[in-house]
């Protein structure tokens, strides 16, 4: 049930994202996967949101909950720290990935359990939970479908909404005859769900300790929410007798009536839903009603960091609905697994950084073409072109300017500030690119260092006259003829 096939996604061992995004470039399954699915994702956001004529003073209202929250986060965790153990949970801190994960395991071996059954969670992906409960002997179920999917095939998720997005229906198929011994097993998708619902029911009545994420911390009452859309949430949440919640510090919430504005904000960005199917919300533990024994994990591992970054601060907002995911063109061309990390896409490329402290992934800020399509999506209005190009100047300042392409924008700062440097400069690239240029009048291939441009797009040739030069000329015919 391992993933060790193709190992962790880790941004301290991944491959540089250029070098990832091109191979990713070459398999073109995946690619048309990708674009399949980003398309009806997309789609039916655009429907469900163009039903709310307040949606913009929804996304301003989330942006504003959590801006106020982020600005005082030390004091509604307190009060939920205080609020939760109050209803019967225990609350445990973890500073880094490894003590939540050495809390976690603890927990459930006190338990007196080697299993677990888990809900779908990017944070336990974040701090590789299930590498470290087999370590310990202790076999984790995951029972979302996508994440089936992914540890069954031995993948890594792609997507922070959809993991499995890479991955189409004959995939899926040959997964699942593999790896649950189902050779008869037909293609359609309630063949496949039914395969998923008979693996997983045996695990859901005989496990008796669940793990699960948040998607929000209720600060006002100490409770725990979390929605989905399959009913494998409900069922971990209330058939254990312990359940273990891990949840960065940055899911509080304030109030309880905060969720009146999220809620509305996140099906529709993540799924194009109205409405989850399933909105969990418990508080505590109850007598004689679902886990007897609580435990909520608020894992730092460099968020305290990121708050401290005035700009960067604005990446906690996240409420990891993926629709700056389906919306980049970046993504939709390489898939999730270039960018080392867990958390993929436009938001990756600014958390996952600064998740680092800097000092990996650095390539991930450059993962953008500062289109905004990202920033135009996102519900609660994070500024990722504006966080990317901050991320940017500080990979700059931490590694120097000698480097090639430093070197090149020094030279073309140069040139730009002096029309006569500019003309001469647009006078040698006609020259030096005549050999280059093709019939068509094209470019598709230059040299070396350059090549990159041309490895998976042709350049049009420079004109023959520039538009100063034309009307230069036309100035001159103009008074000639007067």
């Amino acid at each position: 049930m391992s993933r060790t096939g193709l190992g962790h996604l880790n941004p301290k061992t991944a491959p540089t994202f250029p070098m990832a995004a091109k191979s990713a470039m070459g398999n073109t399954q995946l690619r048309k996967n990708v674009r399949h699915a980003t398309d009806v994702i997309q789609t039916k956001r655009a429907r469900v949101v163009g039903e709310m004529p307040d949606w913009q003073a929804l996304r301003e209202s989330g942006k504003e909950i959590r801006r106020h929250t982020m600005e005082h986060l030390d004091f509604y965790l307190e009060e939920f720290e205080a609020n939760c153990t109050r209803a019967g949970g225990v609350v445990h801190w973890a500073r880094s990935a490894e003590e939540a994960r050495q809390i976690i395991v603890g927990l459930v071996k006190a338990s007196g359990s080697d299993e677990v059954i888990k809900i779908k969670s990017m944070t336990t992906e974040e701090i590789q939970l299930n590498t470290a409960l087999e370590a310990a002997g202790i076999h984790p179920y995951e029972t979302d479908l996508a994440e089936l999917i992914i540890q069954l095939g031995q993948d890594q998720p792609s997507h922070i909404v959809v993991p499995a997005l890479h991955k189409n229906r004959q995939q899926i198929r040959e997964i699942f005859i593999r790896e649950m011994n189902l050779p008869e097993l037909g293609e359609s998708p309630q063949d496949l769900a039914d395969a998923a619902r008979r693996f997983l029911r045996e695990k859901f009545l005989r496990v008796k300790t669940g793990v699960s994420g948040a998607n929000f911390l209720i600060a006002e009452t100490g409770g725990v929410c979390i929605v989905e859309s399959e009913g494998n949430g409900r069922m971990c949440l209330t058939l254990p007798d312990t359940l273990i919640t891990v949840a960065g510090i940055d899911k509080v919430l304030p109030r309880y009536e905060d969720l009146e504005v999220l809620l509305q904000l996140l099906p529709r960005s993540a799924t194009g839903e109205r409405m989850n199917p399933y909105n969990s919300i418990w508080t505590g533990v109850t007598p004689g009603d679902g886990p007897q024994t609580f435990h909520v994990v608020l894992l730092d591992n460099a968020r305290t960091e990121v708050l401290a970054d005035a700009e960067g601060r604005q990446t906690l907002h996240c409420i990891r609905c993926g629709a700056c995911q389906n919306a980049c063109p970046v993504y939709r061309q390489t898939g999730g697994h270039a960018y080392g990390s867990v958390y993929a896409g436009p938001i990756g490329a600014i958390l996952t950084p600064q998740l680092q402290e800097m000092q990996h992934a650095q390539s991930l800020p450059y993962a953008s073409s500062l289109c905004g399509a990202c920033y135009e999506v996102c519900p609660v209005k994070i500024n990722i072109p504006e966080v990317l190009i901050h991320l940017r100047n500080k990979v700059v300042k931490q590694n120097g300017m000698l480097n090639a392409e430093a070197l090149a924008m020094r030279a073309m700062a140069v040139i730009f500030r002096s029309e006569r440097r500019f003309r001469a400069a647009q006078r040698m690239g006609r020259m030096a690119e005549a050999p280059l240029v093709g019939k068509d009048g094209w470019i598709g291939w230059l040299p070396g260092m350059l090549g990159g441009w041309t490895q998976v797009r042709d350049l049009q040739s420079m004109p023959e006259e520039t538009f100063r030069e034309w009307w230069e000329k036309r100035g001159a015919e103009v008074k000639h003829g007067s």
